[in-house]
């Protein structure tokens, strides 16, 4: 395996989380549940995280630590790690994007990108 990133599958699934949402204060709660899943011939670790979360007035957040929720899940092959966090964002839409920094059996680190996805409000875009 060459391209060992590729090897890690990265799938997200979003909400708005209402109760915890004051349009009124500019406050737009989110949930994020991501599945990881390794789809290389190794496993390997997630050590850190890297996310570039943008507000509808280009205001960007950068989070970056140790792990997910506390964790840092090694992921043997076809093995799976799935986890819900979430984010507040002080407009209705916004995009995040990041990566998981991950080493695999043999020491080697890698990145794993997270594609962009988007936060938003329902109905509010189509």
């Amino acid at each position: 395996m060459t391209d060992i990133d590729n090897s890690i599958e990265i799938t997200v699934e979003t909400a708005y989380v209402a109760d915890h949402s004051d349009p009124s204060e500019n406050r737009y709660s989110y949930a994020y549940t991501i599945t990881i899943r390794n789809r290389g011939r190794r496993s390997a670790q997630l050590l850190t995280r890297h996310w570039i979360i943008t507000d509808a007035n280009g205001r960007v957040q950068e989070v970056q630590g140790d792990g997910v929720v506390g964790e840092q899940p090694t992921l043997a092959p076809g093995e799976a790690f799935r986890y819900t966090s979430g984010c507040l964002l002080e407009t209705p839409v916004g995009v995040m994007h990041g990566s998981y920094g991950m080493v695999d059996t043999e020491g080697r680190r890698f990145n794993a990108p997270i594609a962009p996805f988007r936060l938003a409000v329902p109905g509010l875009v189509h």
